[in-house]
């Protein structure tokens, strides 16, 4: 018996009211197994005390069934919630978190420079377009996580500071809104002369806010920009607003496939499914139709296969997308027939359709 068997038995104990596990939820901190006697430790933030007498006697009754186990000891360890709950409860191992987000789907890179926000913009604004021809207009919010460096705003085309509604504790950030996208940014709450130097905890604190305390409404999708790295701001995030799945952006050089691929593992530890690699960049086409891989090739392909996932597509490199970005008109917004935004399309559609599959954990 492993400690790996005992995890994957625990997938069976689901966190009460919700169908979702304890495993993805990443409420179990470890696991052992010693003569006969199974250990696990568990985190949670609950304000609700029969919460963890019940996955105790989950847990127990769970590992009991395997062979060989011959006792089970449970260590719950159960902070308070220290913010006021939203509509509909609180998630377990958060303080508080919406409900009305059908899927959340992070956008991580592991390195900068690979046009991760540009991607991010690009994709958000093709769900868009998708719901809204289904009927569903309005459904899809951008949250842009990059606190240091954010450059959401720009590429969306939107200015100004979102409206406040209520007031004290209940007081909720209205997001702002272009091209049928619910967006909230960093960007909309300092000015473009004024640096955030914050440490960690401050980091950590506004992500928590932008989850909790903003009036998303009913979303279909919430796609979450990350910034680089695999530090306090990726962290706080998947602590605070269970992921439905992350999509990896690279470029094809092997500078950026590497830290990627890190970036995926980091991902994979704090079990955030991954939905797939993007390869950015992958070309450039000249005057005659010429393509030409500035950046080399395979990337993409090699990160998706070391990760055991799939590649999702690949976006060319095109003025276009650039000129969109700068002017606050994505490319997918002014040209949607365009190379580059049939990739966004099948990229799109390939990620719902993963999302819409009976496995793929949902809030």
């Amino acid at each position: 018996m492993t400690a790996d068997d005992l995890k994957e038995q625990l997938k069976q104990v689901k966190y009460p009211g919700f169908s979702r596990d304890i495993v993805s939820f990443g409420l179990v901190r470890s696991v052992g197994f010693s003569d006969g006697t199974a250990q696990v430790a568990l985190g949670l933030t609950t304000s609700d005390a029969q919460v963890p007498r019940q996955l105790q006697a989950e847990i127990d009754k769970c590992l009991r069934s395997l062979p060989g186990v011959k006792r089970v000891i449970v260590d719950i360890s159960v902070q308070p919630v220290r913010a006021p709950a939203m509509a509909g409860g609180n998630l377990p191992g958060v303080e508080a978190a919406p409900k009305t987000i059908r899927h959340a789907v992070a956008i991580a890179s592991g390195k900068g420079g690979v046009g991760k926000s540009t991607f991010a913009v690009n994709l958000a604004c093709t769900f868009a377009r998708i719901f809204s021809s289904r009927g569903q207009p309005g459904r899809v919010g951008l949250l842009d996580c990059d606190i240091y460096g954010p450059s959401v705003p720009l590429m969306m085309g939107i200015q100004g500071r979102p409206e406040i509604q209520g007031e004290g504790p209940q007081a909720r950030l209205i997001p702002m809104e272009k091209h049928g996208v619910k967006v909230m940014s960093m960007g909309f709450l300092v000015d473009d002369n004024t640096p955030v130097v914050w440490r960690g905890p401050m980091v950590m604190k506004t992500i928590q806010q932008f989850v909790q305390n903003v009036d998303w409404g009913e979303l279909e999708v919430l796609v979450v920009d990350l910034p680089p790295g695999t530090g306090d701001a990726q962290l706080s995030l998947v602590q605070t607003l269970p992921l439905d799945g992350a999509i990896l952006v690279t470029t094809p050089q092997p500078a950026a496939a590497n830290v990627a691929r890190k970036g995926g593992l980091m991902l994979q530890k704090v079990n955030v499914p991954l939905l797939g690699v993007a390869e950015n960049m992958s070309w450039f086409t000249d005057p005659a139709g010429g393509r030409h891989p500035l950046f080399g090739e395979g990337g993409g392909t090699i990160t998706a296969e070391k990760l055991g996932t799939v590649l999702l597509g690949q976006v060319p490199l095109f003025t276009e997308i650039r000129e969109g970005g700068d002017a606050g008109r994505p490319i997918v917004v002014d040209h949607p027939a365009s190379a580059a935004s049939v990739v966004f399309q099948r990229i799109a559609e390939a990620v719902l359709s993963a999302l819409a599959r009976p496995a793929a954990p949902r809030l």
